[in-house]
């Protein structure tokens, strides 16, 4: 005990390192569990890979929006082809 720090000081500084230690264990808990809270079925977690695919929404098809598409006058066509062939000229 320092005798120049008061009591409340030392309470203050226990608590603050308390409350350190529970949010760096929190932390490396949640880093660990690669699913970040999801809780996996019948106790066991999917191979990561398949976790990852689930997680992005299918963006066509009948679960997704549906595909657009933009008609280009023949102006704006012969423009893109331009830039496309200008732009692999480049690589």
């Amino acid at each position: 005990m320092v005798p120049s720090v008061s009591i409340l000081q030392q309470i203050g500084l226990g608590v603050l390192l308390v409350v350190v230690v529970l949010w760096a264990v929190g932390l490396v808990r949640l880093t660990r569990r690669g699913t970040y809270g999801a809780p996996a079925p019948f106790g066991r977690r999917p191979p990561r890979s398949r976790a990852r695919l689930d997680a992005v929404p299918r963006q066509t098809g009948p679960g997704g929006p549906p595909s657009e598409s933009v008609d280009l006058t023949p102006a704006e066509r012969q423009a893109f082809d331009d830039l496309v062939r200008q732009l692999s000229s480049r690589s």
